[in-house]
């Protein structure tokens, strides 16, 4: 009798949760080691990860490989580019007896810049703290529990605690979980953990060319980005490609009295701000010439999978304090599928206290370009750059002579990124995405939802470019992350669910 009844409670409880046995095996790992993890995991934030601090790269790498070989990882090692000083990218492998297909498990270890006079006074970016909820809705700082006694509700906040090391932590310890549970693996398993991702991933094509031969599987399983907003599991087939270009505009060779000069000399704050206006519309289309021409369209099928995904419009825009988005009658999911031209700063003079009665000598932006299926991202910085001259700029790339200050009113210094990447989308039709998604619906009783493109961007062109990689991105962290900002954060039961969806694939049929 308890025999019928022990079979029909697991029973209900996979046809009630979606889950079946082997991630209900996870989860009690997961459980009952939460102390542990968390302690690993924070000690993993507090190593510093900018592109600016190569030797904390370093470390980080050094760090990622510990955790790798004390999980019994195989031929742990770096693969590095010919460039001296460029991070690492760290790579492991797991062979399974009898495998005939490879799965590798893409995070990155490196982050984003950081400004800690941003963040909120009770933070500091590389020394983790645990709140009991969102520092935006009055969390307030707690002491991480003894008895690993961790809600799910809580949050670490320090940088990459979402973007990216989230990442390579839910993949590292859903092998680790796997492996303590007995549980078995279907695939080869190989393990990828980029260093320059944020930087552009520079040097990412002469590291995957020079190992093309360790490099080759079935699929690349990408972890990065954040769960849709929703609350549901996500599964999302390509991303948007990248490209910069920053602006300087030019006026008196140094600041001006503002009484004494005002009406008469240029203003390059004002000059920089009409011409950053010239960009887009008042429905925030961009005006720039044929800067839509190249997006190829989405297929019926994605459109298909588009109208599937649960509208969040008026949730975020209650969540964010905004009374309209900036494209008029146009939702955030179709927004995804368009190209943008994003203003990400602009500096001229001083303001608040410091703010003084002059006229700037000159005034700097750094336009962000994301890219959609069609666009190629260095011929989209070169449409910035026509625009610009259409509007009557001389565009130079060096700080502007005195001749040429003289012959020209009107001078930009325009420097494209030398480093981008166009977008990338993975077909709806691949055979192996069907196993993913049926892996992912293991883990929750939710509905998966399937996106054609993700908003943020990820090198994934440059792997189906140099070495014909077929990738589909799996998110774990919680939407409101605050990824690429200050305080940076990941709620915890994200982290502990990642493992899960990590495990999940690694184990899939």
């Amino acid at each position: 009798m308890n025999k019928y009844f022990l079979m029909l409670s697991i029973l209900v409880c996979q046809l009630v949760y979606g889950q079946s046995q082997d991630i209900l095996s996870i989860r009690k790992f997961t459980n009952e080691h939460k102390g542990q993890l968390i302690n690993e995991f924070t000690k993993f934030l507090s190593i510093p990860n900018v592109a600016a601090d190569t030797a904390g790269l370093h470390r980080n790498a050094a760090y990622v490989m510990d955790m790798m070989r004390s999980r019994g990882i195989d031929n742990v090692q770096l693969l590095n580019s010919s460039t001296p000083g460029t991070p690492p990218s760290v790579y492991g492998e797991v062979m399974t007896k009898g495998a005939t297909k490879t799965l590798i498990f893409y995070a990155h270890y490196d982050g984003q810049p950081v400004n800690p006079s941003q963040w909120a006074k009770e933070l500091s970016p590389f020394e983790p703290k645990l709140f009991n909820g969102d520092i935006y809705k009055g969390a307030t700082n707690i002491t991480y529990p003894s008895d690993g006694n961790y809600d799910g509700n809580w949050r670490i906040y320090a940088r990459s605690a979402a973007d990216d090391k989230a990442g390579v932590f839910s993949i590292l310890n859903a092998f680790a979980a796997i492996k303590q549970s007995g549980l078995p693996i279907g695939y080869n398993i190989k393990f990828f953990f980029e260093g320059e991702e944020e930087k552009g991933s520079i040097h990412l094509n002469e590291i995957l060319e020079n190992n093309k031969a360790l490099l080759q599987s079935d699929l690349w399983i990408i972890c990065d980005a954040a769960i849709h907003a929703s609350g549901k599991k996500i599964i999302v087939l390509g991303v948007r490609g990248d490209a910069h270009v920053n602006l300087t505009v030019y006026g008196s060779k140094k600041p001006l009295h503002s009484g004494h000069y005002g009406n008469w000399a240029p203003n390059p704050a004002m000059m920089l701000a009409k011409l950053l206006a010239s960009m887009k519309d008042d429905n925030g289309r961009v005006t720039i010439k044929g800067f839509y021409d190249d997006v190829k369209p989405l297929t019926a099928a994605e459109k298909k999978v588009l109208q599937d995904v649960p509208m969040v419009d008026e949730q975020l825009k209650n969540e964010m304090g905004i009374g309209a988005n900036e494209m008029i009658g146009t939702s955030l999911e179709e927004a995804r599928n368009l190209p943008s031209l994003n203003i990400n700063g602009m500096e001229s003079g001083n303001v608040g206290k410091l703010a003084t009665n002059e006229i700037p000598s000159t005034a700097t932006a750094a336009i962000d370009l994301r890219l959609v299926l069609g666009n190629d991202w260095r011929r989209q910085q070169q449409k910035v750059i026509d625009h610009i001259k259409a509007q009557g700029y001389y565009v130079t790339d060096h700080e502007p002579t005195d001749d040429e200050r003289a012959k020209y009113s009107k001078i930009v210094k325009a420097i494209p990124s030398r480093s981008g990447y166009n977008a990338q989308r993975t077909p709806l039709d691949l055979p192996i995405l069907q196993q993913v998604i049926a892996a992912v619906k293991t883990t929750t009783k939710e509905q998966v939802v399937i996106e054609p493109t993700m908003g943020g961007s990820l090198p994934l062109f440059i792997f189906e470019q140099y070495i014909n990689g077929k990738t589909v991105t799996v998110p774990i962290n919680n939407y409101d992350n605050n990824q690429h900002a200050e305080n940076e954060n990941i709620r915890l039961q994200n982290l502990f669910d990642g493992i899960e969806t990590m495990a999940s694939l690694m184990m899939m049929k």
